[in-house]
């Protein structure tokens, strides 16, 4: 039975392949960049007849360093990129089944690409709109 937690784990399992970005499949208290944190954000139940298939979307913030840092934007847009070794779409989208979690997934877009104040340092982050069909 699929488990938002397998999916949750699944996505961020898939992000640990992009070498040097710490992943979190929950929140964390304090985070340590770059980081990519999975949140889910919808659930759809019953997309298809008789308890076919339900629709989840997550949310993938990445955050990378201090705003101020150059380097945070050089890495940022790395990540942004839709293909290459620090591809956060091509990480994701390694193990399109979550390891048997969902059916299928795809990474939707790139947005909100900007400043992120957590406590009182302000980072600089993107978020990926994840889509993932499961069971």
């Amino acid at each position: 039975m699929t488990t938002l937690t397998s999916m949750r784990s699944g996505i961020a399992t898939n992000l640990a392949t992009i070498s040097g970005l710490r992943t979190a499949s929950t929140v964390p208290d304090q985070p340590n960049p770059p980081i990519a944190v999975v949140i889910p954000r919808t659930i759809s139940y019953d997309t298809a007849y008789a308890r076919g298939l339900d629709t989840y979307e997550f949310v993938v913030i990445v955050i990378v360093g201090r705003v101020s840092e150059r380097t945070a934007q050089s890495t940022l847009d790395a990540y942004c990129n839709p293909t290459g070794a620090s591809s956060i779409k091509t990480a994701i989208e390694s193990d399109r089944t979550l390891g048997g979690a969902a059916s299928d997934l795809r990474v939707q877009e790139m947005r909100n690409y900007q400043s992120l104040a957590i406590g009182e340092i302000t980072y600089l982050a993107a978020e990926f709109v994840v889509q993932v069909i499961a069971q």
